[in-house]
């Protein structure tokens, strides 16, 4: 029986994948340290036209590479982000945190009225001075996370935000942006985002560039 014709050769899948994505994609809006993270996030979803809603603050690349290499955590807001990041490219062994499933969390979700993804967030306090903070998921989780910030816990390196939904996510990212915490970010603004993008972003800061 003969074979479809088709690509089969893993680099040259690669290395056209990014030319493609370098070639149609909006990327001079950004700064040069910046293109390589958002070529990693438009790969991730295959949607060139998310270049003109990515807003980048300060040098969230470099500031996240930096976090990874001196060993700091990474801290996301759901299992599917986690285990979208790729841990051999980690540069010291860094820990990926989620504390969704925390025994505590349903609890503590309770008693603040919020939802489980908000209430995750607040075990991230001990460890979130110099970490790397990554949310795919949930806008709950990103709202709490700037309440937390504003009311003085410890500020990550960089926060990358990509909430995905119809309910609190274009509000939620747009709230990041008017906090101005000071903090370096990366986020895809409107509807679109999920944890398929925050972990390319996540792999990128590691290094994972094209």
């Amino acid at each position: 029986m003969p074979q479809r014709d088709y690509l089969r050769d893993p680099a040259a899948i690669y290395q056209q994948s990014f030319e493609t994505v370098r070639r149609e994609a909006a990327l001079e809006q950004f700064p040069p340290g910046a293109q390589g993270l958002v070529v990693r996030m438009i790969h991730a979803c295959g949607m060139v036209d998310i270049a003109g809603d990515v807003r980048v603050e300060g040098d969230p690349a470099g500031s996240g590479a930096r976090a990874l290499q001196s060993g700091k955590p990474i801290l996301v807001d759901c299992e599917m982000l986690a285990h979208g990041i790729i841990g051999s490219r980690l540069p010291a062994d860094n820990k990926v945190v989620c504390s969704l499933n925390d025994l505590s969390v349903p609890s503590l979700a309770h008693q603040q009225q919020t939802t489980r993804s908000a209430a995750a967030v607040e075990l991230w306090k001990t460890q979130m001075e110099g970490a790397v903070v990554a949310i795919g998921n949930a806008p709950t989780a990103l709202f709490r996370l700037i309440e937390l910030l504003e009311e003085g816990a410890p500020c990550p390196a960089v926060i990358v935000a990509a909430p995905v939904g119809f309910v609190g996510a274009v509000e939620s990212k747009q709230a990041l942006i008017e906090a101005s915490l000071g903090i370096p970010f990366v986020t895809l603004t409107g509807r679109r985002g999920g944890s398929a993008i925050a972990a390319a972003a996540v792999n990128a800061l590691a290094g994972d560039l094209a």
